[in-house]
């Protein structure tokens, strides 16, 4: 069989958007094949199939969708998951 999946992240060390990285990588067969990272801006292709999805959502309306989830996603869930952190400590 074949195995597909996709892993969104959020990497952070203090609950300030701007130390907040945000990624979203897409997996074939346990090899990363394209990513997009907050931090770069854009989806970058580790693999021919790869580069080919990265310059066609960098050219489209998944980029911009993407670079807004830092806010939406990351954001929000960081204050969630540090409040209730800090309310346990």
């Amino acid at each position: 069989g074949f195995l597909y999946y996709m892993v969104n992240s959020c990497e952070f060390n203090s609950s300030k958007l701007n130390d907040i990285e945000y990624t979203q990588s897409y997996y074939y067969n346990k090899l990363e094949y394209v990513r997009f990272s907050s931090s770069v801006g854009k989806y970058v292709g580790y693999t021919e199939h790869g580069i080919k999805n990265a310059e066609r959502w960098n050219n489209g309306p998944e980029v911009i969708a993407r670079r807004a989830e830092k806010e939406r996603y990351c954001f929000h869930n960081v204050g969630i998951f540090t409040e209730s952190a800090l309310t346990k400590s």
